[in-house]
């Protein structure tokens, strides 16, 4: 008999050994993440990337070593490799991070490179981001620098499914520089708590539209000048 809690431990810790190798060898190749389906067929391998050329190679000798590669080092069972583009880059932290490194190995000012990370990922509509740069970013003391703007969430249940955070690792003459990259998706948070205004709907069944700020009267009659005087005079004839 199979013991269920070794099976999906040894399966979870060759994902993650996996996702490891490809994250260190395919650096350049903006890597995002990895995801394996066993089938009686065979093992599909989808593989997610900024740079999906890279991965796949010139003719697919890239994408065949690395088909032997799995199959011979992590025992995954006819490897069958599919390389697709990330649905938006710019809402992947770890694509991002990525980017970021590649930028500053280029020779970029490292403020220059956050404050471009950080506008992209705002314009692609998330709710907010915060880049942490650390290293010998201007003298031989090492320190940090952290661009922050949107919200940002640091506790509660909205961590496990808005947040996404990566890190990297640029290598520069200095040393190393850390990168990490926290982004906010733009999702609706579960403890959002929003009053909807009651909408008054005439007997007609048309909805009024009123301005900001302006007032409805109501329980109010009209009457005829001509009605209105001949009240008056019934009434003093009343009175005499």
């Amino acid at each position: 008999m199979v013991n269920v809690r070794k099976y999906f431990l040894q399966k979870y810790m060759t994902r993650v050994m996996v996702d490891q190798y490809l994250a260190k060898q395919f650096y350049n190749a903006e890597y995002s993440g990895v995801e394996i389906n066993r089938s009686p067929i065979g093992t599909r391998v989808i593989i997610y990337a900024g740079r999906p050329a890279m991965i796949i190679g010139k003719q697919g000798r890239t994408i065949k070593q690395l088909a032997q590669i799995l199959e011979k080092y992590y025992q995954i069972e006819n490897p069958q490799i599919t390389v697709t583009n990330v649905e938006k880059p710019e809402l992947d932290a770890r694509l991002m991070a990525f980017r970021l490194a590649i930028t500053l190995e280029k020779g970029y000012h490292f403020r220059r490179a956050a404050f471009i990370t950080v506008r992209k990922i705002m314009n692609a509509g998330a709710l907010g981001t915060e880049v942490v740069i650390s290293g010998k970013l201007s003298s031989e003391r090492a320190r940090y620098e952290k661009l922050k703007e949107g919200t940002v969430y640091k506790s509660g249940q909205s961590l496990d499914y808005m947040v996404d955070r990566a890190i990297a690792i640029a290598t520069l003459k200095p040393g190393i520089f850390g990168v990490e990259v926290v982004i906010t998706k733009p999702q609706k948070p579960i403890d959002k708590i929003s009053l909807n205004e009651e909408v008054k709907i005439n007997q007609e069944g048309e909805t009024p539209t009123q301005s900001q700020g302006a007032i409805t009267v109501t329980n109010v009659s009209f009457m005829d000048e001509g009605a209105t005087e001949s009240k008056s005079e019934t009434e003093k004839g009343d009175q005499s």
